[in-house]
């Protein structure tokens, strides 16, 4: 019987990279569901002032409530002209949360007169695995990069659009899912968490 492990989120994309990564890693057993798929639980506002703080927040909420091993991330971009923000800010930048568009104007907005050299930044993201009367675990992954002057590409969500990988001449919102699992912040954080996801699986 496979292992049920919770995802704390309802992103769908979310959900779906870690299925591809444990695949990629050939790790059978696991059973990934996503807060939709559980009974609803009061969920601790992030309120942390690390993306470290915020993920172990989410992922001991979900693993006190459900019973099960639980895996929540908290990420975001950090600009190096915005001394290191948006950061745990990012997904309510522009004041509403997940406002993607709104975010995008407003960062693009803050930086117009920053020279090319120094519109670098990196996606940051800390994943946490909790396991209910056991172990947790919290790594970090970044994906270094800089800042676009225009949206670009339809892929991914977020910030997507404005990052474009250093090394690289296309956004991340022009990857395709497996270029973006390879590199990304948040593969990179979750491809850590592999060794201890098989030990869950037996």
């Amino acid at each position: 019987m496979a292992c049920r492990l919770l995802v704390a989120s309802r992103n769908v994309k979310k959900l779906n990279e870690l299925r591809r990564i444990l695949d990629e890693a050939g790790v059978a057993g696991i059973e990934i569901v996503g807060l939709d798929d559980v009974p609803p639980y009061a969920e601790a506002p992030e309120t942390g002032a690390t993306f470290a703080e915020n993920a172990l927040a989410k992922a001991r909420d979900g693993a006190v409530a459900t019973g099960l091993a639980c895996v929540a991330d908290d990420s975001g971009l950090e600009v190096d002209a915005l001394n290191g923000m948006p950061g745990v800010l990012s997904a309510r930048w522009s004041g509403g949360h997940g406002d993607d568009a709104a975010n995008n104007a407003l960062l693009l907005a803050q930086i117009a007169d920053v020279p090319d050299e120094r519109r670098g930044g990196r996606f940051v993201s800390t994943c946490a695995l909790v396991v209910p009367g056991g172990e947790e675990i919290v790594v970090r992954g970044e994906w270094p990069g800089s800042i676009a002057r225009t949206p670009v590409g339809d892929g991914g969500f977020g910030y997507d659009p404005l990052f474009i990988p250093a090394g690289g001449a296309v956004t991340a919102a022009q990857l395709t899912p497996a270029q973006k699992d390879a590199v990304s912040h948040r593969g990179r954080a979750l491809a850590q968490l592999v060794p201890a996801l098989a030990g869950l699986a037996g």
